[in-house]
């Protein structure tokens, strides 16, 4: 086995939330592919994790709006 990779994975285009355990630090991001999907998934999650929305990623970096 080699040593793991220590370069952030590229995102994928989509929809990201994180999703963490409430007062965790560190969460997972959750890749959705409409906008519609994405809040669906924020709003299932919340009822027992803390969601951030961090919005759509083209080409490996999030676009504000």
């Amino acid at each position: 086995m080699g040593r793991p990779s220590t370069r952030p994975k590229d995102l994928r285009d989509g929809y990201y939330v994180e999703v963490r355990n409430k007062g965790s630090k560190v969460g997972i991001r959750i890749r959705r592919d409409t906008e519609e999907e994405m809040h669906q998934a924020a709003k299932d999650y919340e009822k027992v994790k803390d969601v951030t929305i961090l919005g759509e990623s083209k080409n490996g970096k999030f676009v504000n709006k």
